[in-house]
């Protein structure tokens, strides 16, 4: 038996130069997407901005019966100030659509050799039909140099794949029937031998096609906090054009009841006209964060797109950044994985060699790196030739599952060899009539007390049952893993350890790598069952896992990561799949959801104080002529009514378009505390939000004195 393998590890993936958020040949393609954002149909999604629409609206009416300079700069910069708000998505989506072009070439007209009526080992009866004709529970036959036409699973065969068209990596990788790594994805080449593959996917629903729609964000759905934080921007919204409205009535008011205060005349003849309100209401409702909160979103998703991570909503990216509690498979994502047979330890009155063939023999049928390994060992170290099922005529093999936890055979001449872990071969081998050695125990301990895994060799032969030996298998935590989880815990995130093991190698590994707790010897339920008690407190879960025994746990999950090599079943049960299918992708994939939600409440912190400053700008400049006593508050002591508006208006409108880098490349990211985030929020956003606009209004009113007519 042998088992192939790579002959170099996979090349780092890079990510493509985008040519920073604001390349001119970004803006060129996005502006005219921004213009047509302008339809009221597309942008009644943003009630805030729509408002700010229908106010450019009436104050160009305005401007046409009443034309000023003032009127129709004060115009000018509204309608710039939708346009920008709606440029902020549209380069976020254009992002999107950049990459959704290059996904479209891995979708060629593929023609696949359909087989009909298929089964294992009969003769294969061939049909080319078009790629896009397959349909669930098809079969085709792929060999190498050609492409796989849809995703699905490989039923028969062993081969080498290019994924490079979907992740990026330029190494090949091996997928084979049986086990967890018999996933394929279409667009996909197949560079050695030939597999036969079962279609999984109707057409339209390949993963392709779900990255294409997801990157362009067609699908994509507002969250239940950015749905939340709308209703809140809406609301505000209309506070304030109610209390703008009165405005002008007040107005009128005072100065009725005040003949001797100054003409308001500086603004107008009539007092404070249409365009002044719709300028104060667009400068005091919250536009800032109403332009730049689907851009957030949206580069959230992008953000995960870039790491080759396909989530099926925002909903799970947001979930992701509140996660309480996350479960990580120890192999592969804290240990290096694929755990190797590193010694035979023979029971006394048993010959090394003896128990090399017996777990040898064992282990033909176990498919996974570490029964592999077995084979590998015995074949290397004690010249044990793996044999084939036509060199064991009558011979029934027992497959190793997750929930036996053994492997085995059982040969034409009655005797019985099995493998696996040592609590389940201990009762294998009493329910058969036999003992356990006392050495054994201590055998076992002490592999487990060094991070070790023991594995238990059972033999059942004349009708006499016995353990042969134990077989120890090696594995090593990865380095900086310790860090990651010391960041995990400063963030209040709870990290558990799941694994096979017995509870003292699992100890060992946990204590070495510094996660807060592990559960050993881990069933499919009992990951299930963890998942149900810690959300029951009131925590949210995130967990990887790569098999069929994984869906379930997977589809509980608040947060569900399913490995793109892993099989149907567990992709379609996550919310989340990784097309590089790393195990520890899992805590990028939460620090990208904590990094949306820090970013979402840094500029809405930032827009709530910028509205302080402009209000501090605009309306003690309106009404110091009525009440004098307002001057105290004119602190930036602009030129002019008509300055302070229309200064407040130019800024409102820049700071959207200064702010969409941040928005998309999102606020920096350290590991800290909920009181500590508050504090810098606080901090950099809220005073940096009130300070910015006294300092950027002020310079451009000193620019505005310059035009005719304003001074």
């Amino acid at each position: 038996m042998t088992v192939p393998t790579l002959a170099s590890p996979a090349a780092p993936r890079t990510e493509p130069s985008t040519g920073g958020v604001l390349d001119p040949t970004l803006l060129r393609t996005a502006l005219p997407e921004a213009i047509r954002k302008l339809d009221p149909r597309t942008l009644w999604k943003n009630p805030v901005m729509l408002i700010v629409e229908i106010g450019a609206t009436w104050s160009t009416v305005l401007a046409i019966t009443e034309p000023s300079v003032f009127a129709w700069a004060i115009v000018a910069w509204l309608w710039l100030t939708v346009l920008f708000a709606n440029l902020a998505e549209a380069v976020a989506e254009g992002r999107g659509k950049a990459q959704a072009a290059s996904l479209r070439q891995a979708k060629t007209d593929t023609v696949a050799r359909r087989l009909t009526d298929w089964v294992p080992g009969a003769p294969i009866v061939e049909h080319p039909v078009a790629a896009p004709e397959l349909r669930r529970g098809d079969f085709v036959v792929v060999e190498a140099g050609q492409v796989i036409p849809g995703d699905g699973d490989v039923v028969e065969g062993i081969a080498s794949v290019d994924e490079s068209a979907i992740t990026g990596e330029s190494a090949p990788v091996i997928r084979e029937s049986g086990g967890d790594r018999s996933a394929v994805t279409g667009g996909t080449t197949v560079l050695s031998d030939r597999i036969v593959v079962r279609v999984t996917q109707e057409p339209g629903a390949s993963f392709i096609d779900k990255m294409i729609a997801l990157v362009e964000g067609a699908n994509r759905q507002k969250t239940p906090n950015e749905l939340a934080l709308n209703i809140l921007l809406a609301a505000l919204t209309i506070i304030f054009v109610f209390a703008v409205a009165t405005l002008q009535p007040l107005a009128i008011f005072a100065k009725s009841n005040n003949p001797g205060v100054a003409d308001t005349s500086a603004l107008d003849g009539n007092g404070i006209t249409g365009i002044v309100l719709v300028s104060l209401l667009v400068c005091l409702i919250p536009t800032t964060i109403g332009a730049l909160l689907s851009a957030i979103g949206i580069a959230g998703m992008d953000r995960l797109v870039r790491r080759n991570v396909l989530a099926v909503s925002g909903r799970a990216v947001e979930a992701a950044g509140d996660v309480n509690t996350l479960l990580l498979d120890k192999t592969g994502t804290i240990t290096l994985g694929n755990r190797r047979a590193t010694e035979f330890v023979p029971v006394p009155g048993v010959l090394d060699d003896e128990l090399a063939d017996a777990a040898q023999l064992s282990s033909l049928s176990d498919e996974t790196p570490e029964g592999r390994s077995i084979v590998t060992f015995a074949e290397e170290v004690f010249d044990k030739r793996a044999r084939t099922a036509g060199e064991l005529p009558g011979a029934t093999w027992v497959q190793f599952t997750a929930q036996t936890r053994m492997s085995g055979v059982d040969l034409a001449d009655g005797r019985q060899l099995r493998k696996g872990a040592a609590g389940a071969v201990t009762e294998w081998v009493r329910a058969q009539g036999g003992s356990v050695p006392t050495e054994v125990s201590a055998v076992v301990d002490d592999i487990s007390a060094s991070g070790g895994t023991p594995l238990m060799v059972g033999e059942v032969d004349r009708g006499t049952a016995r353990v042969l030996g134990i077989v120890h298998l090696a594995d090593v935590v990865k380095q900086g893993m310790r860090e990651r989880f010391d960041e995990m815990r400063q963030m209040g995130i709870r990290t558990v350890m799941i694994t096979g093991d017995n509870p003292l190698t699992a100890a060992a590994i946990a204590a070495e790598a510094g996660v807060d707790d592990f559960l050993a010897e881990a069933t499919p339920e009992d990951k299930l069952a963890l998942i149900k008690r810690e959300q029951d407190g009131g925590r949210l879960v995130a967990m990887t896992g790569d098999g069929t025994n994984d869906a379930p746990a997977l589809a509980q999950a608040d947060v569900g990561v399913a490995m793109n090599t892993g099989t149907s079943a567990a992709k379609e049960a996550g919310n989340m799949v990784d097309l590089d299918s790393d195990p520890t992708k899992l805590i990028e994939i939460v620090e990208i959801g904590k990094q949306l939600l820090i970013t979402r409440g840094a500029l809405t912190t930032f827009s709530v104080a910028n509205d302080i400053a402009k209000y501090f700008a605009i309306v003690p400049a309106l009404f110091v002529p009525l009440f004098p006593g307002l001057d105290a508050l004119n602190v930036m002591r602009l030129a002019s009514p008509q300055s302070a508006i229309l200064s407040a208006v130019i800024f409102n409108a820049l700071v959207i378009v200064a702010l969409i880098p941040l928005a998309l490349r999102g606020v920096g990211y350290r590991p800290s505390s909920a009181s500590v985030l508050l504090r810098r929020n606080l901090t950099v956003y809220g005073l940096g939000g009130v300070v910015v606009p006294f300092l950027g209004i002020k310079v451009i009113d000193l620019l505005v004195q310059l035009l005719p007519g304003m001074s």
